[in-house]
């Protein structure tokens, strides 16, 4: 048996070997002293630790101590105990950081830097460390083993790296001998052999029976989960979800007996989830959520009676709702979607005062909705869609007057719509379709001023649909198909301009004609009316609808010409089919318009040779006059016909266009007087702002750009399909781009209105910024996040801004946030004198653009960070930006230095803790090195979790990070 002394030997010679002695040419210094500035050397060059430095005053260098250092403290002895430089954008590596020199180091925390490497094998030497904290790094490797050394460590957190595990057990078969389960691993091991070869998520980590927080989350952990971690008893917060782990949960989970949060989403794991979980412990969230999961939920998980968050969404689980929920009145939020859960609803859920949030969508589950969940007075999201529920919607759903969401599609109900549901005003959708409802539709349901989605399709509805409904003035998608209505439409439906995925009336008794109205729907990108009974000819204003992309009429009883659109011009034959007489193009299965006309009747011969007579004298009588004026035409006409084929040959061009050849263009010129100052609301650098009322009543905002003829002709086709791009983009927080206009003597964009106009007006004026309060500037810079992660994440190609500013960020008459001018820089040559605006907005600029011109999209994400402390601070923050990221003074922005003193400072701790964690995120966003800002993904999904944190209990609230007791949504 080797000499144990060998190893020790040959490990102290290592360390000798990595870490010299100092140097005899200098004065001796302190170990810690020596080690923190051998660190420092070789780290980037950095404000953060330039306050270490030697202080010789004293003449007696030996005596030097490092705890006036930033990040460092000491015991009253002057020994190292603490190393905190968490959120300060600290980068290099710890390669150099000699951990034998802090034999007392107590706690280590690095958490949100741009740390990079691996970590050091001889962080085991840290044997009274207590608290650990590398999260949020870009860490990689694996864990080295000599993490068992660290016996005494409490809270151990390494998520949000890239930590992963390669190494083949069998070249070291005495891994989980006796010897490496007690702890007792050679030093060659521990210093060398996880370094060198790396390792799936060490069993040893069972060891370390102290611990009470272990957080490994959003790494690239594979394998199984470790049985060993059942050994940690104290543990209470355990994440490890967010990595590759695959087989079944260890059962020795089901021991843990101090057990709180458990979190194991979006990972691999199958098989049943042991039945002992929530036994022994007192759980309060409980993940595992996106999974592949099967067999039965722990009956008990509730049996501590403190369990708020238990998502179980997106497995495949059968069998039972867990009985002990029906009296767990803490639950929060609740996610068992796409199951196959059965049960009653009716006898397995009781009345929970706290639930915010409940989705047992797409399950087997049976019963009816009780009048008991109406005292559920907290619910915001409520979704049972896709299950057997039957019964009738109870009169005292009207209660939840917090109720955003309300979704009971794909189910048995029967019975009629509650007139009372008029009473839910804040309801934003509302999803009732695929069941046996009947009755009338309620006229109360024009009163639903917040709804955005409406959705009665598939149903037995019946009577005449109530023209209340075009009061509801924010709906988005409005489907009332396959049901049995009857009468007309009623014409304020056109009224409804904010219409826009889909208008569906098809399948259902409708008779009379289409109302022109109906054409004022300018955003409303597919329609269906077919399978009715309409009569009469296709309103012309049908020409005017701009996003129509999708349109079915067939089935009626519609004659006369088809209107001469892009949606009309590309829709299929079966369209337009089974009709009584329309007519048009013959490759869209019509008779062409000038043939459908026939005589009838007694002396229609006799009759059409007069008037073949009249008009060939008519002809000739005009001819030379045509001719004329076809002359003086001709030359504009031959100018422009090259570029108008140009443009309708692309696929998307009609939308941009139909704002220059039709009575839009008109229409805006002569509601501003032709541009007259007096309809001007902003001025920018490239272009100015009206505010246009069109004859149909909408209005919209036009972008009238200086210097046309920067745009070149050869250029026309290229800049019309980037803004037939943006014209498909929808989000809410995005102001709507509805077209592009390029004319002879203007070339303008028209725009979605907004009535509060931009952020920098809104903090520029006492009043309004404190209308703008820290409940709604969060809100705000959400819906910044949002948009800007749409842009960069969901549009193909990727969008990227170039220009972030409070300028171009407005509101609506709610406060609520809209990115505006994402196409605007695109209109402008790279050489022209607006380059500057294609780049950016001075003080919004990423510090990379002033050596290259290559702009990405984390230039985006500086912008945003500057955004986001100008609406904390209620100005631009100028040169405090630089102090906010590099201040060697403060470990910690405070956030009481930089909140808009026009506003009382929040009282709520969960607003404060919310504005702190936004602070944070800025300052993260504002990083010089590009490759470590975060993507506006990980801003968005980080905002969204922290909104849920700050409705969540204290006490899943954990210091070290930003992911609470909750999942990704």
């Amino acid at each position: 048996m080797p000499n144990p002394f060998i190893y020790l030997a040959l490990a102290l010679s290592a360390v000798l070997v990595v870490f010299p002695p100092p140097s005899t040419a200098q004065p001796p210094q302190n170990p810690d002293v020596e080690a923190l500035l051998r660190w420092k050397q070789s780290l980037p060059n950095q404000t953060i630790v330039s306050s270490w430095i030697l202080n010789q005053t004293s003449g007696n260098s030996s005596a030097l101590s490092p705890c006036n250092w930033r990040g460092i403290s000491c015991n009253s002895a002057g020994n190292v105990t603490g190393l905190n430089l968490a959120y300060t954008g600290l980068q290099g590596t710890l390669d150099h950081l000699n951990f034998s020199y802090f034999p007392l180091l107590l706690r280590l925390d690095l958490k949100y830097n741009q740390l990079n490497g691996t970590i050091p094998a001889n962080i085991g030497l840290l044997s009274n460390l207590v608290y650990l904290d590398l999260s949020t790094n870009s860490f990689s490797g694996t864990i080295p083993l000599s993490i068992v050394n660290l016996t005494k460590v409490v809270e151990l957190d390494f998520s949000r790296n890239s930590i992963t595990g390669q190494l083949d057990p069998r070249l070291f078969p005495d891994r989980r001998s006796s010897q490496a389960k007690t702890g007792l691993l050679s030093m060659q091991r521990l210093l060398f052999q996880d370094t060198l070869l790396g390792g799936p998520l060490p069993s040893e980590i069972g060891n370390l029976e102290n611990l009470t927080i272990l957080a490994l989350d959003n790494n690239n952990f594979s394998g199984p989960i470790p049985e060993s971690l059942g050994n940690l008893s104290k543990i209470t917060y355990l994440h490890l979800n967010q990595n590759q782990f695959s087989g079944q949960i260890p059962k020795s989970f089901g021991t843990l007996t101090e057990l709180t949060d458990l979190s194991l989403f979006s990972n691999n794991l199958s098989g049943s989830v042991p039945e002992e979980i929530g036994i022994h412990s007192s759980l309060v969230a409980f993940h595992l959520i996106w999974n592949n999961l099967s067999g039965k939920l722990p009956p008990q998980v509730c049996q501590g009676g403190r369990l708020m968050n238990f998502t179980a969404g997106y497995n495949n689980f059968t069998g039972p709702i867990p009985v002990s929920l029906k009296n767990c009145t803490s639950l929060y939020r609740v996610r068992f979607e796409y199951n196959q859960l059965t049960g009653n609803l009716d006898q397995d859920f009781g009345v929970y005062p706290n639930l915010t949030y409940i989705d047992l969508s797409h399950n087997n589950l049976q019963g009816k909705i009780l009048p008991t969940w109406a005292e559920c007075k907290n619910l915001t999201f409520l979704n049972f869609g896709g299950n057997s529920i039957g019964g009738e919607i109870p009169v005292e759903i009207s209660q939840l007057n917090q109720i955003e969401e309300l979704d009971l599609s794909s189910n048995n109900i029967s019975g009629i719509i509650p007139a009372q549901v008029g009473q839910l005003s804040k309801l934003s959708s509302l999803n009732l379709s695929d069941n046996n409802i009947f009755g009338q539709i309620p006229l109360a349901i024009g009163g639903l001023s917040n709804l955005a989605q409406l959705d009665l399709s598939m149903n037995m509805l019946s009577g005449p649909i109530p023209y209340q409904i075009g009061d509801v003035s924010r709906l988005l998608f409005l489907s009332l198909s396959k049901n049995q209505l009857n009468g007309s439409i009623p014409y304020q439906i056109g009224n409804l301009e904010t219409l826009q995925t889909l208008l569906d009336l098809s399948y259902n008794s409708l008779t009379g004609q289409i109302s022109p109205q109906l054409g004022k729907l300018t955003s409303l990108e597919a329609l269906n009316l077919s399978h009715n009974s309409l009569s009469g000819s296709i309103p012309d204003s049908f020409g005017q609808m701009v996003s129509l992309l999708a349109i079915d009429l067939s089935f009626n009883q519609l004659e006369g010409p088809l209107p001469d659109s892009r949606a009309f011009n590309i829709s299929p034959p079966e369209a337009f089919s089974h009709n009584k007489n329309l007519c048009g193009d013959p490759a869209q299965g019509l008779t062409p318009c000038n043939d459908s006309v026939s005589g009838g009747g007694k002396g229609s011969k006799g009759n059409s040779r007069v008037i073949v007579i009249a008009v060939s004298a008519l002809l000739g009588s005009v001819f030379l006059l045509l001719l004329f004026v076809g002359v003086i035409a001709f030359h504009q006409r031959s100018n422009r016909r090259s570029q108008r084929e140009d443009v309708e040959r692309g696929e998307n061009i009609f939308l941009i266009h139909n704002f220059c050849g039709g009575l839009v263009y008109g229409d805006i010129i002569r509601a501003t007087d032709d541009f007259d100052d007096a309809y001007c609301i902003g001025e920018g650098g490239s272009a100015k702002v009206y505010k246009v009322n069109l004859p149909s009543g909408q209005v919209v905002a036009v972008k009238k750009l200086f210097r046309h003829e920067d745009l070149e002709t050869r250029d026309i086709k290229n800049f019309t399909n980037e803004i037939a791009t943006l014209t498909e983009i929808r989000h809410r927080n995005i102001v709507k781009l509805y077209g592009f206009c390029y004319h002879e003597k203007h070339s303008f964009l028209v725009c979605e209105y907004m009535e509060r106009g931009s952020l920098a007006n809104v903090l520029r004026r006492e009043k309004d910024a404190k209308e703008l309060d820290w409940s709604k500037r969060v809100n705000v810079v959400r819906g910044v996040a949002y948009a800007l992660s749409y842009l960069h994440h969901n549009c193909v190609p990727p969008i990227i801004h170039r220009d972030i500013s409070s300028k171009n960020v407005l509101l609506n008459s709610e406060m609520e946030a809209h990115v505006s001018d994402f196409g605007t820089a695109r209109f402008l040559k790279p050489n022209s004198s607006n380059w500057t605006a294609v780049a950016g907005t001075y003080g919004y600029i990423a510090p990379e653009l002033s050596y290259t011109m290559a702009v990405t999209e984390k230039c985006d994400v500086y912008s945003f960070g500057v955004l986001t402390l100008e609406i904390l601070m209620g100005s631009h923050p100028g040169e405090l930006i630089s102090n906010l990221c590099s201040s060697a003074e403060n470990e910690r922005v405070q956030l009481a230095e930089v909140l808009d003193p026009r506003l009382s400072l929040p009282t709520k701790q969960k607003l404060k803790e919310e504005l702190d964690s936004i602070l944070n995120l800025a300052i993260w966003c504002l990083r010089a090195d590009p490759n470590s800002r975060p993507t506006m993904y990980e801003v968005s999904q980080v905002l969204e979790m922290k909104a849920g944190a700050s409705r969540e209990s204290p006490e899943l609230v954990k210091e070290s990070g930003w992911i609470l007791g909750d999942d990704v949504e």
